[in-house]
């Protein structure tokens, strides 16, 4: 039960958090997937052997369970370095996963995308005045770039877009490739439709529970607007921790706060979420025979 679309396995045993004892939970529950999502050129095969070794140390009776509903995403975000030096950071995406191993696990592009979020002391250290024209023209380039190699490996594109709507509606309709998801959808009702239309999956973590009572009726219609075969949940572990652990470092088991919460706002029990995201699941990343 409760699938989670996009983590970052590596940042929680950076974090000092016990990875086995996590996929341990997670294969104790029957979890059918769980996508571990790169954020770097050069990040897939590191991150690959960091998971399958810590798979190596579960007890004996989990590891089969825990590397059947491991995948991975390969990609890059938008960092300021990564855009400077996008040709030569392609060449290394490219590369990674020519040498990946266990390319049938390998289900995703991304994340890859916009962030037009300013936030200096925070983790990402987004600072508009690195954002001069040439940039900005950048940043939109090697989205497209690698939406292109999406296309190319007929796989779906995790997009993360943070104010910047219009720029990645306008890169995607450039790219006319519209297959994936809208991952940490932080947009509105409107911006959703748009995305919808094109053929896209929305998915939703953790701040989704954060919302303040003068804005809960609104959630709670997006959430309602989603249809059924669009909508997907996610962590973003180690961000974004879903009340009632908001601040504290977020983990793939806490995903069923995300399901309580989305749920309960679209009229369904959290099983039957879990049903409608996993066969979702299955259709988007072309598990439709598991």
């Amino acid at each position: 039960m409760f699938s989670d679309t996009h983590f970052h396995f590596h940042h929680l045993i950076e974090r000092g958090l016990d990875g086995v004892e996590i996929l341990s939970q997670l294969a104790e529950r029957n979890t059918f997937f769980g996508l571990d999502i790169g954020t770097r050129s050069d990040d897939l095969l590191r991150r690959h052997v960091q998971l399958q070794e810590t798979v190596s140390r579960l007890p004996e009776n989990l590891r089969e369970a825990a590397d059947q509903m491991l995948y991975y995403s390969a990609g890059i975000w938008p960092d300021v370095d990564e855009i400077k030096n996008r040709t030569e950071a392609m060449k290394k995406l490219s590369d990674s996963i020519e040498a990946f191993a266990d390319k049938s696990h390998l289900v995703a592009i991304g994340e890859c995308g916009l962030d037009h979020h300013w936030n200096p002391g925070g983790a990402d250290g987004r600072c508009e005045s690195d954002f001069d024209q040439s940039v900005y023209e950048g940043e939109r380039e090697l989205f497209q770039m690698q939406i292109d190699l999406a296309k190319k490996m007929n796989l779906p594109v995790i997009v993360h877009s943070r104010d910047a709507f219009e720029d990645t509606l306008d890169c995607i309709k450039n790219m006319g490739y519209h297959k994936g998801i809208i991952h940490c959808y932080s947009y509105g009702k409107e911006e959703a439709r748009q995305f919808l239309d094109l053929g896209w999956y929305i998915a939703f973590g953790g701040a989704t529970t954060y919302t303040k009572k003068a804005k809960m009726d609104e959630m709670k219609e997006l959430l309602r607007f989603v249809p059924d075969d669009r909508i997907l949940m996610e962590t973003d572990s180690p961000y974004l921790a879903p009340v009632p652990f908001r601040g504290q470092t977020n983990t793939p088991v806490l995903i069923e706060h995300c399901y309580h919460f989305v749920a309960q706002a679209r009229g369904v029990l959290p099983s039957e979420l879990s049903l409608t995201v996993d066969k979702n699941i299955k259709s988007l990343f072309r598990f439709e025979n598991a």
